[in-house]
């Protein structure tokens, strides 16, 4: 499959490199505003450079593109590459704010275009054997489960909040884990620290089989850390995204505390996995783990949870949907 990657940042370099690496992918070309970086990236990889990425659409003969531009660019890159009939990989979120991603996705139906959003998370080996784990019910009834995403700030980030850039990845993996709808919510935030936007979101999440959710999220802390934690009637589940790790803490040992087991897991590298599934889907047809309407569902969420929080008030997803 011919692919092409837009804008070649820290991000999209890695999505030149996992095509040039696979199989079944020729990476034809690389597109960035950065004309010297777009060079540098190409020659590395051998593919041509385009400092337009209208120009390399035009021009080169291609079957898919990765997205991976600053989110406020989504829509516009996004429709030119629809239009010219491309399926394509947008790096989540699918946009800055809803109405851009239901028209990326109006466009995308229109013209019966394959459209897939890369959630990388979901990717992760120790997310998919903890999603496996609560498949075969191994916690019993669930009880809660809480995300951590925090660490310094990075300066290349300066068009959307936390909530939109981090916690969508966290939204994501709670409603595919927790396997149910959200059906109240509240959050806080702090805004204005490192950029005009929310630097700080706390969330706490009822859903509707009466698990709650709490999310934690921030580029303020010092400390980067990535984890998430699961806990039942059995015990709990821990992952560190980071390391790819999965512990289980058992609540049945009588007066001897928490046992903590370490279960196996086969460390990868989740882009070269989101990549695969991106191309088995333009290629097969096989639904990807995170489509275009999974993708609008969480930035709906988020961007509803910044706005009540703005106005100190409770969601109330049933009633709010029925307006």
């Amino acid at each position: 499959m011919r692919v092409a990657v837009i804008g070649v940042g820290s991000m999209g370099k890695n999505h030149a490199r996992v095509y040039h690496e696979m199989e079944g992918s020729n990476l034809v070309s690389v597109a960035d505003v950065n004309g010297e970086l777009a060079a540098e990236v190409a020659n590395t990889y051998g593919a041509r450079a385009y400092s337009d990425y209208r120009k390399m659409l035009q021009e080169e003969d291609l079957d898919a593109v990765s997205i991976v531009v600053p989110t406020r660019q989504h829509w516009d890159v996004a429709a030119v590459a629809i239009e010219r009939g491309l399926s394509l990989i947008i790096e989540k979120p699918l946009a800055s704010h809803v109405q851009a991603g239901e028209e990326i996705m109006a466009l995308a139906r229109k013209k019966n275009t394959k459209l897939m959003v890369g959630h990388i998370e979901r990717f992760n080996p120790a997310i998919i054997e903890l999603s496996r784990q609560l498949h075969q019910e191994k916690l019993g009834t669930i009880y809660n489960i809480h995300t951590t995403r925090v660490g310094p700030f990075a300066e290349r980030i300066r068009d959307v909040g936390v909530a939109m850039d981090l916690a969508t990845h966290d939204l994501d993996i709670m409603l595919s884990l927790v396997g149910s709808r959200v059906t109240r919510a509240y959050a806080e935030t702090l805004e204005g620290i490192r950029t005009d936007h929310d630097d700080l979101f706390t969330a706490l999440l009822r859903f509707d089989n009466g698990i709650l959710g709490t999310l934690d999220v921030n580029w303020l802390t010092p400390l980067k850390q990535r984890w998430l934690s699961v806990t039942g009637e059995a015990g709990m589940f821990k992952v560190d995204y980071q390391a790819q790790t999965l512990d289980f803490y058992s609540t049945h040992n009588g007066d001897q505390g928490a046992v903590k087991e370490s279960l196996a897991i086969i460390p990868c590298e989740p882009l070269k996995m989101e990549l695969e599934a991106f191309i088995d889907f333009v290629d097969n047809g096989r639904k990807p783990p995170v489509d275009g309407e999974d993708a609008l569902n969480i930035i709906r969420l988020a961007q509803t949870l910044v706005e009540f929080s703005r106005r100190g008030e409770v969601i109330d997803v049933a009633e709010l949907e029925k307006s």
